[in-house]
């Protein structure tokens, strides 16, 4: 049997990756890794990829899926054996379903050694389960009959292999009539993340010849590998990031026949990575457009602000809703709907016609598990919408120019002279941001939600990790956008968020640092729980405190400090004036901005911005079933829903 060298083998994985069209990897310290460590970093003085060495693989993961979010590339991520591999579980996980193309490497002991009670030795085939796309182990041994080339030509083989199941290409055996196997075909899946765990046998280290190679090479100039142009256009042969610059999704939206379409009161519903064709799909069909702000959709003058508080908890059926959300028929998905429980129940009211748009497979639903229908092409999505009827497009705007100011109004009224409510800080950083915006998730992606004013234009990118929507890896994550996009990113987070993941926060002085604002809502613990079952069963007879501290989690860290050891500077905001010209500043590097509030705030200016929003509402619902051959003018029904 043929064995061929560890560098060797990782020289052809390392080119493999490359050619499949992986600019970044991410690498963590270890020595049964080196082989491919070294191999990248020839690779990296070639120009060809860029490297990030962090410590904690954990980290590490997440930001290799940040890197492949705003990239819409495969990025991987470099791991010894032993436990450093089950680190990178939480961020696969996420990776899983959200789609992203990460690629995990680990490294692994040759197989002489297991089951021998060798050092840093378990078994790492499909220990990632089904939360891969693809999985495939490679060694040094080649079959029996083949020689080292060959061999080397198997390696590249299985690595391109794993890179098309990255991108949701897989190889199906068919078989003929008789049974028997017949030609292998190419399916569609999800995209997601895949594994590849690598045997490497002793040596492990370049011999003296090749480090001195390597080290003349180390010594000619080379080019960095750029980041994602800021177009955000998709970079062959990659999919699409998961922002995509409106101008190209707008200009190729397909010509609809508006005119010969029925006359229907629907709604077009934006959730996670909906993208920008669901704005312009709303346009042209002059529907209302309820558009999550991960969506990336929340734009043009048919986006309805503060939709969660209009449609009421029961998404229309009850007494809180905006008479305008009983009067849906149906709803357009675009996305996944993850973020509140009121779109929740609006996607499950039993009168509504309900369709999602499903071009390709998604990673988030299996297909015969939601109720919607799904539809491929945006003609019949038409079809099944229809264009808005008379004033109903019309009357959705007044309902939403109304609720945005009193959503506004509250905010400006409630906040005290040093303290901000979290909603405001929210509502601030999203109006400010010009660029990538990483929202974390728990309370602040709903407070966004609810108090950002659509703007007319996607001043934004916004991302989120939405896929299984926890709150671990969140700072790595923004630390990705930030590197993928080269431009300054914003993340809000809440404490707890970053606390999860002040790891994150270590970058060492030989990497680049990414230009990162970290604006940490600071209000000693987690908030969002009072505001789900939790906060009731609080109010019950000696429950406060059990439940403050199961789920309230104190912790008492001063940020300052936490921030100061790992250099990052930090800035204490104490009013919006502050936050404004902060969030104004074009600072370079990491900044961490916190804003301290009192968790008491959030649920007191919640009950505020719902009781002003419902103050809002016409006792009747201004949109009357129009007559066959006419309806209302859009004006007179924005005049008949204002106050007498």
């Amino acid at each position: 049997m043929t064995s061929v060298d560890s560098l060797s083998v990782a020289r052809a994985v390392a080119t493999a990756l490359i050619d499949a069209g992986m600019r970044d990897a991410v690498v963590c310290p270890g020595s049964r890794s080196a082989p491919l460590a070294y191999a990248l970093a020839a690779l990296e003085r070639a120009g060809e990829v860029r490297l990030h060495v962090r410590v904690d693989e954990r980290s590490a993961g997440f930001l290799a899926h940040g890197l492949s979010l705003a990239s819409g590339r495969p990025v991987g991520v470099l791991t010894t054996s032993g436990t450093a591999v089950g680190n990178l579980l939480p961020a696969l996980m996420e990776s899983f379903h959200a789609g992203t193309r990460v690629i995990a490497l680990t490294a692994d002991r040759p197989p002489e050694l297991h089951g021998t009670g060798a050092n840093q030795t378990t078994d790492q085939r499909d220990v990632f389960g089904t939360h891969v796309r693809h999985a495939a182990s490679l060694g040094c041994d080649a079959a029996d009959g083949v020689d080292a080339e060959q061999h080397l030509r198997h390696v590249r083989a299985t690595v391109r292999r794993a890179l098309l199941a990255a991108e949701g290409v897989v190889a199906e055996a068919g078989s003929d009539d008789d049974g028997a196997p017949g030609p292998v075909t190419m399916a569609e899946a999800p995209a997601g993340p895949v594994h590849l765990n690598l045997h490497f046998r002793d040596p492990l280290v370049p011999s003296p010849e090749e480090a001195a190679a390597m080290g003349a090479a180390a010594a000619a100039p080379h080019a960095p590998v750029p980041a994602v142009a800021p177009t955000g256009a998709s970079p062959a042969p990659a999919a699409a990031p998961a922002y995509r610059a409106p101008g190209a999704v707008l200009s190729g939206l397909p010509e609809l026949d508006v005119a010969r379409l029925d006359q229907r009161r629907t709604v077009v519903l934006a959730c996670h990575g909906a993208g920008p064709a669901a704005a312009a799909f709303a346009l042209s069909l002059g529907l209302p457009l309820l558009a999550e702000p991960s969506s990336n959709a929340r734009f043009s003058a048919n986006a309805i602000a503060a939709y969660p508080l209009l449609l009421g908890a029961a998404g229309g059926r009850d007494a809180d809703a905006h008479p305008l959300a009983a009067r849906i028929e149906r709803v357009v998905l675009f996305g996944r709907p993850t973020l509140t429980r009121t779109v929740n129940a609006l996607l499950a009211r039993p009168d509504v016609a309900m369709a999602l748009h499903a071009p390709e497979p998604a990673p988030w639903f299996e297909p015969g598990r939601r109720r919607e229908t799904p539809v491929e092409t945006l003609e019949e999505l038409a079809a099944f919408a229809g264009q808005g009827e008379p004033g109903w497009l019309a009357a959705w705007q007044h309902a939403s120019m109304r609720a945005q100011a009193a959503v506004e109004d509250v905010l400006v009224t409630t906040d005290a002279g040093d303290r901000l409510s979290p909603q405001t800080v929210a509502h601030v950083s999203a109006a400010m941001v010009r660029g990538p915006l990483v929202l974390g998730s728990s309370s602040v992606i709903r407070d966004v939600d609810l108090t950002w004013r659509p703007p007319s234009a996607p001043d934004a990118e916004v991302y989120a990790n939405r896929g299984l929507a926890g709150i671990d890896g969140t700072v790595s994550t923004a630390a990705g956008v930030a590197l993928a996009r080269g431009l300054r990113t914003v993340v809000l987070l809440g404490d707890l968020t970053a606390l999860h993941e002040a790891g994150g926060l270590l970058v060492g002085p030989t990497e680049t640092e990414p230009d990162l604002d970290l604006v940490v809502v600071n209000d000693d613990g987690g908030a969002i729980f009072a505001s789900l079952e939790h906060g009731a069963v609080a109010e019950a007879p000696g429950m406060a405190e059990p439940v403050e501290r199961l789920f309230g989690t104190p912790h008492g860290v001063d940020l300052a400090a936490l921030a100061a050891a790992y250099g990052v500077p930090h800035t204490r905001v104490t009013d919006r004036v502050d936050l404004v010209r902060a969030l104004a500043d074009p600072v370079r590097g990491r900044r961490l901005l916190e804003v301290r509030c009192d968790r008491a705030d959030r649920p007191r200016v919640a009950a505020a911005l719902a009781a002003a929003v419902r103050a809002t509402f016409p006792p009747a619902c201004p949109v009357p079933d129009p007559a066959p051959d006419a309806g209302p003018a859009p004006a007179e029904l924005a005049a008949e829903e204002a106050p007498q």
